[in-house]
This record gives structure tokens, sequence and C-alpha cells, in this order.
């Protein structure tokens, strides 16, 4: 149970962790100078994100069946929001034009963290 929790915590890390870093630091940073550049992060980011979505997917459903959590609604709402947080990834790097779909999976991510969290 602790190395799916030390593996959740650390997809987790890289998954937020890594949108707080692009959308405080690095977009703003390159925006207008190196478009090309910024893509290339961007889109090497958004596999990794879908990387660590599927670490998160398989130490999640490890953990909430080892703690008997299937019924639990607050799980039921993060693996509800977890689907719409994939779908948005893969629209966002089919459609990278669409800068307001960079914020609504932060917004997304951050609430499946307090319900990770709250559980």
């Amino acid at each position: 149970m602790t190395l799916a929790l030390y593996l959740h915590l650390l997809a987790m890390a890289t998954f937020v962790g890594g949108q707080l870093v692009l959308g405080l630091a690095v977009v703003p940073g390159l925006r207008g100078r190196d478009r090309e550049g910024l893509r290339a992060v961007a889109r090497r980011f958004g596999w990794m994100s879908l990387a660590a979505l599927g670490v998160l997917l398989l130490s999640g459903a490890y953990m909430a069946s080892e703690r008997h959590l299937w019924d639990d609604s607050t799980l039921q709402a993060k693996l509800t929001l977890f689907v719409i947080a994939g779908a948005l990834i893969l629209w966002h790097l089919r459609n990278g034009a669409a800068h307001w779909l960079q914020g609504a999976i932060l917004l997304v991510s951050l609430v499946i963290v307090w319900l990770g969290v709250s559980l």
C-alpha cells in the first residue's frame, strides 16, 4: 500500500506541479519569443501527463480496492473528474490553440487533488 501511495503522489505531483510550472512560468516566459519551442514543451508535457494519469489510475484503483472505497461518493466524484481531465488533455493535444483548455485542466486537477486529500 505504501508503494501505491508513493506512486500515486509522485504522479499527482508530476501532473499538477507540471501544469503549475507551465502555466505560471514557461508559457508566460516564452510567449511571443519561441512559439515552436513552447509548442514542443507543451506537447511533451501533454504526453507525460497522460502517462501520469495512467499511473494515477492504476495506483488509485489498487488503493481503492485495498480500502474498499468503490462505493464512496467522494471517490466517485474524483473518478468522474479524472475522466473529464483525461478527455480535456486529449482535446488539448489535438487543439493546442484552445488556451482555455489549459485553465480547465488545471481547475479540474486541483479539485481532484482536493477530493483525494479528503479520502
